[in-house]
């Protein structure tokens, strides 16, 4: 049995209907269990938590083989992560009681950096998970190009990108999330001892310039990339409501500075299948249906 976190998001879903392809037992976790349902119908186990809730968790978490854990997303989080480490120690006390065989945990390109940013959560999960003496596998993919949804208004009304990671025209490792969800079921599928890391990014890197040739392709007009100057991240983000913008400003420096980076420039990291141009494509159709 394969219990899974995050189901009902890019990641987990595909991780999951991939394992179900494969005739895999799979157990979904959900916060709500309307959300169950659909899952429910695919032959899935349907196990109810919050993140938070340890008991939960431990009843979710046992009797599985492996668990996979993806911890949720905090954009603007308190100084010192409190929200994460909330969710870090109800996960590390729910492995512990319930003891499965395997972890893998989907961790980020920037799980290893050497300053402190919006990414150094998952540093905290990584640690945490890696110290309980189960075998774990830690999954470290790139930048989701999915994170391009937001420039689909843009690309599409005004043939604009505004980008924060420059120059325009450096590379990036990016991934789809469909690659990581179907590397996540094969990974979660293997036996193996002690702590791995697997990196994982997709075919090719991306530059900002080639994400706005994408949109040009998928839109049929051009569209062009403006980088948004570092100086002006601050007031912008707390003019959207951000509190504690920092670590997101400092994250993004990770990534332009080239301290948020895979080891050896990625030459072996794991490289997935699909192409920028493809998911670009999707998400101008799926805007526009």
């Amino acid at each position: 049995m394969y219990a899974i976190t995050g189901i009902t998001g890019k990641v987990g879903g595909t991780m999951a209907r991939t394992l179900l392809a494969s005739g895999q037992p799979v157990r979904a976790i959900v916060r709500d269990a309307k959300k169950g349902d659909a899952w429910a119908a695919l032959g899935c186990e349907i196990a109810l938590a919050e993140m938070e809730d340890s008991e939960a968790l431990t009843k979710a978490f046992a009797g599985a083989t492996a668990v996979f854990i993806l911890p949720p997303s905090e954009f603007d989080p308190e100084p010192g992560y409190p929200e994460a480490q909330l969710v870090i120690d109800s996960v590390v006390a729910a492995l512990k009681t319930a003891r499965p065989e395997r972890v893998l945990c989907l961790s980020t390109i920037g799980g290893d950096a050497i300053h402190d940013n919006l990414l150094s959560q998952r540093t905290m999960m990584e640690k945490a998970v890696t110290a309980l003496g189960i075998p774990v596998t830690i999954l470290r993919p790139g930048w989701f190009i999915e994170n391009a949804l937001w420039d689909v208004p843009s690309a599409r009304d005004s043939g604009v990108i505004y980008s924060f990671l420059q120059p325009a025209d450096k590379l990036f490792p990016m991934v789809a999330t469909r690659d990581v969800g179907r590397i996540a079921a094969e990974l979660i599928q293997e036996d193996w001892s002690g702590t791995r890391v697997v990196e994982l990014e997709g075919p090719r890197r991306v530059s900002p310039n080639d994400l706005a040739s994408a949109f040009a392709t998928a839109l049929g007009k051009p569209v062009r990339v403006e980088t948004v100057p570092r100086d002006t991240r601050e007031a912008l983000f707390r003019s959207q409501g951000m509190k504690n913008p920092t670590p997101r400003i400092r994250m993004l420096d990770g990534f332009n500075e080239g301290w948020i980076e895979f080891q050896e420039m990625g030459s072996k990291a794991t490289k997935g299948r699909i192409d920028v141009d493809a998911v670009i494509a999707t998400l101008v159709a799926g805007a526009s249906a």
